[in-house]
């Protein structure tokens, strides 16, 4: 298998680490989705990363149906297969993808020319991302996962989100949730978090 991605999109991280967390055989693909000379628009025609190209020829994106490909790979399951686990598994990961897609359209306007920029847009944003970082914090149960007793594709998804916020719109979150910060520090330090931080990211 080959995964196509930028070492500093979230969404290939994600893929990446539970590549990781897995100890899968998998060839990973700098591929800029923007180059003129980029692999990715033929392998994907709405020209994102990630992409996973199979060892049948056959390709796979975007993120959530990757890592969910991925996860059937090799046992133990990070996403429950069936039942009310399952559910919350991906609605953590809805969270997550939003607070991504959040920080990033944030990113983008506030790389437009000063004159452009949408103060309301931003605003925006961030305010999505307030609500989901709340929002995770009240859900913190006592133990140092999301779900049950055990390390799950939440942690790793909303452990990702986390640190691209960091990464992209760093900002004192920390001093509101004192719960949810000790949960990101022991999550991210998991080897398949550490191995993935993109170039430029400092550990926070």
């Amino acid at each position: 298998m080959k995964l196509y991605g930028s070492l500093t999109s979230p969404y290939v991280r994600k893929a990446r680490a539970l590549i990781r967390e897995k100890n899968l055989a998998c060839e990973f693909v700098v591929a800029d989705a923007w180059a003129a000379d980029s692999p990715i628009p033929a392998l994907n025609p709405l020209g994102k990363v990630p992409v996973l190209a199979l060892d049948n020829g056959e390709v796979l994106f975007d993120s959530p149906v990757i890592v969910e490909y991925l996860d059937t790979l090799k046992a133990p399951a990070l996403l429950p297969a069936s039942g009310a686990a399952r559910w919350e598994t991906l609605r953590w990961q809805a969270l997550a993808d939003g607070m991504l897609d959040a920080a990033v359209s944030r990113l983008l306007e506030s790389r437009r020319p000063a004159e452009q920029q949408s103060a309301e847009n931003i605003r925006r944003q961030e305010e999505k991302i307030a609500r989901s970082i709340e929002y995770t914090e009240r859900c913190l149960g006592q133990g140092p996962w999301l779900m049950e007793n055990r390390f799950s594709l939440a942690d790793l998804v909303m452990a990702v989100a986390l640190e691209y916020i960091d990464f992209r719109y760093p900002h004192d979150w920390r001093g509101r949730h004192a719960r949810l910060a000790p949960w990101l520090a022991g999550v991210s330090a998991r080897p398949s978090l550490i191995g993935t931080r993109p170039p430029g990211m400092e550990k926070k």
